[in-house]
């Protein structure tokens, strides 16, 4: 290869250090490092290729969750010069912890990240992020069941437990597992442009990308798996036709409660509030009819509950952090 023009200087990599433990998710490390190994047989012309380090802080091979060894692994002392993007990734909550809590490690982190353009937590590594002092102050996610203790590490965390991931520029999470390979495409078609990321999506077999603001999981999952059949069989027929009655009066009447005591109960059983449950249930609805149908947004609104457009367009904006024409343009049918 020739050398760079002087007056137009490329760097010679770009530098992406990924930190793990042991107890790591495979899929974790996996499937974030092949996009980025993926986008470097893809990339435009002129933009320098991802140089991948796996780091630990002993620099032996780590034990992964499913029992397999990853290797080979740098110590974090030997760590590259001039980290790009910084990756740290989940696994054992019991690692992440005692590592997040150990001086070493939380005074590299304080000293590299910042120096860093990007830092990104996969899934529960947004865990050492936190108890780094990263995250203070930002919007973040991880693993869904995981939202509270990550909320719990740091100052005025914006826990976002219903986020694919989160941007809060220059630090970025992702949701659990392979939400982290929806972050890291994201971060190569802001670094590539949307031709690499689509390259890279069709020879990994993904989606192009999933929006940040797409569900980590339906709200109708986490209710079946929390509440008492009484709220049970309501939540689920809520979920089948969110439409029609749904103040606190008329739920309370089909559960057989008074107001007060079906108020209490409901957000007891589900963490929502009868008037969130309906919100995200008909959120859920638009999401599926605008996945599968071409209807215009009117009959959308009217067929998920919405009494007009505007009631869904703020929903929308409110849980999925994009508007209902994007999210088609993203996951509808085919033209």
């Amino acid at each position: 290869m020739p050398p760079s023009n002087a007056s137009d200087p490329q760097p010679a990599c770009t530098e992406v250090v990924f930190i793990a433990f042991d107890g790591v998710q495979m899929l974790d490390v996996a499937g974030p490092m092949e996009v980025f190994a993926v986008a470097n047989e893809h990339l435009p012309a002129g933009a320098a290729p991802y140089r991948l380090t796996l780091c630990s802080p002993t620099g032996q091979p780590l034990a992964t969750h499913a029992g397999l060894q990853l290797g080979p692994v740098v110590a974090l002392q030997d760590a590259p010069p001039g980290i790009d993007t910084l990756v740290v990734t989940g696994g054992s909550e019991q690692a992440l912890l005692a590592a997040a809590s150990h001086p070493a490690l939380r005074d590299w982190m304080q000293a590299r990240a910042p120096a860093a353009r990007r830092v990104v937590g996969v899934c529960t590594g947004a865990l050492v992020l936190a108890a780094a002092g990263l995250l203070d102050g930002r919007r973040a996610t991880t693993h869904w069941n995981r939202c509270e203790l990550l909320g719990s590490l740091g100052t005025a965390i914006e826990v976002e437990p219903d986020a694919i991931f989160v941007a809060s520029h220059p630090v970025y999470t992702s949701a659990g597992v392979t939400a982290g390979i929806d972050l890291c495409l994201a971060l190569v078609e802001a670094d590539c442009g949307a031709a690499t990321a689509l390259a890279v999506a069709r020879e990994l077999v993904l989606f192009l990308r999933r929006p940040g603001g797409q569900s980590q999981f339906s709200t109708g999952l986490a209710v079946q798996a929390t509440a008492t059949p009484p709220i049970r069989s309501l939540a689920t027929a809520l979920i089948a036709d969110p439409t029609g009655p749904c103040s606190n009066a008329a739920l309370a009447e089909r559960a057989g409660m008074t107001e007060r005591t079906f108020a209490r109960t409901f957000r007891r059983e589900t963490g929502f509030t009868p008037a969130q449950f309906v919100e995200a249930a008909r959120v859920d609805r638009a999401k599926s009819l605008l996945e599968t149908s071409a209807w215009p947004l009117a009959r959308v609104a009217q067929r998920a509950g919405f009494t007009s457009v505007d009631a869904l367009q703020r929903a929308f904006m409110k849980r999925v952090r994009t508007t209902p024409g994007q999210y088609r343009e993203r996951f509808g049918p085919a033209r």
